[in-house]
């Protein structure tokens, strides 16, 4: 008999996490993977804010936090909501939170009844379906098209909303696709929801820094203002930032939410590392130029896949307009016979036969719910990414029928 509870048997191991546990495997085994597969930046934290992190171990700040954050990272998190997005929080309406994915799960176990609906766009990242489940509602996957570059548009919005739907989760820019949204988008999709005024709204920031062109970044309670008092906006330190082990992320909502969420931390994980939250004080604080210089070399690394990749036989993608991620489709590999006799069925195949063939680790379209499509990162360097991008350049070509 499996120890395992019911509820666990409804989700499964994030698919990208274990891609990338695989490829460190047979890497320790001595095989030249190179790892497509994490959203982690090769950049290292800068300077200034490991500084400030040694001088609060130091001073002795390494007592347990309060459960919602020591005051002085959440009014720094005040100042950045207002210099960056206008908008207008105080810290009773901050959580801090054990990177941005407990913000995310604090939220739903804290607000969804059984058969709560939640509409997560598709191509999605792989953890929001299973934390809905975990938390007893039901994800309704809507699939967005490439032609218009992965965006959910308001007349797909209306068409899923339900008298049950609780939350709608939108990523901004999105992992996978990289598609960003404008203020135009966000205020289109803001005249569906005040129409339904049960249904919330959890925007995923995380990747707000990482946006190429001259559109600048647009969060919904911004551009809504009107939807403020039924937004949660989710961001963190870890990609703009380079601070992924540092494990902090941050919500920003009603008081009421908040206190919900907190009280489900209080008995969870209590607060996060108050050494990372001092740390987290500097990066929103300090210098930010660093971020500008990482996002040019992000840029110029999603252009050289971008070339190489649609050179592959097979293989098309756009150009995504931020995070730094390709979705590239991967349909015409298709009932393709690889060298070894297989055939190609599904992207999963073509996943697995970049890996067996050419040993390059991506995370196939299923695990995001849309194929056929795969999800290479392009943040690992770049003489690397290029050496990939040319390996799966030369799988294609070996594909035959």
């Amino acid at each position: 008999m499996s120890i395992a509870s019911q509820r666990m048997n409804r989700i499964k191991a994030s698919p990208s996490i274990v891609i990338s546990a695989k490829a460190m495997e047979m890497a320790r085994a001595g095989h030249d993977v190179i790892a497509l597969s994490a959203g982690e930046p090769d950049f290292d934290t800068p300077d200034n804010i490991k500084i400030a992190a040694m001088r609060a171990i130091i001073e002795g700040r390494t007592k347990y936090s309060p459960v919602t954050g020591i005051p002085e990272f959440r009014e720094a998190i005040c100042r950045k909501l207002e210099r960056e997005n206008g908008l207008s929080h105080t810290p009773d309406q901050i959580l801090v939170c054990n990177g941005g994915k407990q913000v995310i799960y604090n939220a739903l176990t804290a607000t969804l009844d059984p058969d709560d609906e939640v509409i997560i766009p598709a191509p999605f990242w792989v953890s929001y379906p299973d934390m809905v489940l975990l938390s007893g509602g039901t994800p309704v996957v809507v699939a967005t098209e490439g032609a218009n570059e992965f965006r959910l548009t308001p007349s797909l919005l209306e068409g899923a909303i339900t008298a049950k739907t609780k939350w709608l989760i939108l990523n901004n820019p999105c992992n996978p696709s990289g598609a960003a949204y404008s203020a135009q988008d966000l205020e289109g999709l803001a005249e569906v929801l005040r129409r339904h005024p049960h249904v919330w709204v959890l925007t995923d920031d995380i990747y707000e820094h990482i946006l190429y062109g001259d559109e600048p970044f647009a969060t919904m309670a911004q551009v809504a203002p009107d939807l403020h008092g039924r937004t949660l906006t989710m961001n963190g330190l870890s990609k703009a930032y380079c601070m992924t082990g540092w494990r902090i992320g941050y919500g920003a909502g009603p008081k009421e939410l908040i206190t919900a969420m907190s009280k489900l931390q209080s008995q969870s994980t209590s607060g996060a590392s108050t050494i990372s939250q001092w740390a987290g004080v500097e990066a929103l604080d300090g210098d930010q130029s660093f971020i500008r210089d990482n996002v040019a070399v992000f840029e110029d690394r999603r252009d050289l896949g971008v070339s190489i990749l649609n050179q592959a036989n097979g293989l098309s993608c756009n150009s995504p307009n931020g995070a730094f991620y390709l979705y590239v489709d991967c349909r015409e590999t298709l009932g393709k016979r690889t060298p070894e006799g297989g055939t190609i069925e599904n992207d999963g195949d073509f996943a697995k036969y970049l890996l067996d063939s050419e040993e390059v680790a991506v995370v196939h379209g299923d695990a995001f719910g849309l194929s056929p499509y795969f999800r290479i990162s392009y943040a690992l360097a770049t003489d690397r990414l290029e050496e990939a991008c040319m390996r799966i350049q030369r799988a294609c070509a070996s594909l035959s029928g």
